[in-house]
């Protein structure tokens, strides 16, 4: 059915998109800002002033940041927890989900109640840290990535999409013959794939993210994340990567700092793509029935 809009209706809506496009305009400018001067000559940043557009084009920070493997080793090491990270958080939170979206089983309410009381309360930093120096995973990746293991609010709401899906396809697999396992694993999870996207996106972001940790575990630089590495050249202000200097005659730290950043933003950006479509249903989905 389609009706005539109003004047005020449509008066209404322009003023929405113009405060939409304003607002996005607004948002967008420190990245283009910071993509403009990476890609700015020195002579150009010594200037100083708000670069939006390079006037003149210089790959010289890329060239800087490149000229050492310590970027690339930090890169790989992020990678490499994002990665590993998001299937370790993904595996236990379906292993813990799966039993806690059954009704039937015994001590669930002391287990949900257990895991809300973990979303109210925590151990505290410096215990946390005793926990992790026992367990002798102090300087080693695994303390990125097993503390976090279980997310308690995405434990949640991954349990209420399972409570969903209809029993009768899980009895049918059991009398073929399938563990409960067997159900998790070819049953469940397959016809749960927009949450596990969804919540395989805040999991890989999270690591990706993650410098506080690196900082407090890791004492080896050479295991240090990429956003270790960032915060020791933006936020120290480090005039080096590595064992390379900078020579402030030839590139300006300015850049250096620009040029990190986008390295370091690009590649968890280009993982939206292929997500985004499951983001917002499995969201939705999963937090529906309680």
């Amino acid at each position: 059915m389609t009706y005539d809009k109003t004047l005020g209706n449509r008066l209404f809506d322009m003023f929405n998109y113009s405060f939409l496009l304003i607002f996005s305009i607004a948002c967008s400018l420190p990245f283009i800002y910071i993509l403009a001067v990476s890609f700015t000559s020195p002579a150009e940043v010594a200037k100083g002033g708000i670069i939006l557009f390079p006037k003149e084009w210089s790959l010289a920070a890329y060239r800087y940041i490149f000229s050492t493997d310590t970027l690339v080793r930090s890169l790989l090491v992020s990678i490499y927890i994002t990665v590993v990270g998001t299937f370790i958080n993904l595996l236990f939170t379906s292993l813990m989900a799966y039993p806690l979206s059954k009704p039937h089983i015994r001590g669930r309410r002391m287990f949900l109640l257990a895991v809300l009381f973990t979303m109210l309360f925590g151990g505290g930093l410096i215990p946390t840290y005793f926990v992790v120096k026992a367990l002798g995973l102090t300087n080693t990746l695994w303390s990125l990535m097993i503390p976090s293991a279980i997310n308690a609010f995405n434990l949640i709401v991954l349990k209420n999409f399972f409570q969903q899906i209809p029993d009768g396809l899980e009895d049918s697999a059991k009398i073929d013959g399938c563990s409960d396992l067997g159900v998790l694993f070819r049953i469940v999870i397959p016809l749960s794939l927009p949450a596990m996207a969804t919540f395989a996106l805040f999991y890989a972001v999270a690591h990706w993210n993650q410098f506080f940790n690196a900082v407090m575990y890791i004492n080896d630089n050479t295991k240090w994340p990429i956003q270790v590495l960032l915060r020791e050249i933006v936020i120290l202000a480090q005039s080096r990567i590595g064992d390379v200097s900078i020579d402030e005659t030839q590139i300006q730290p300015l850049t250096i700092r620009m040029a990190v950043i986008v390295f370091a933003t690009v590649p968890i950006l280009i993982v939206y793509p292929f997500l985004q479509k499951h983001f917002a249903k499995g969201v939705l989905l999963g937090s529906v029935k309680g």
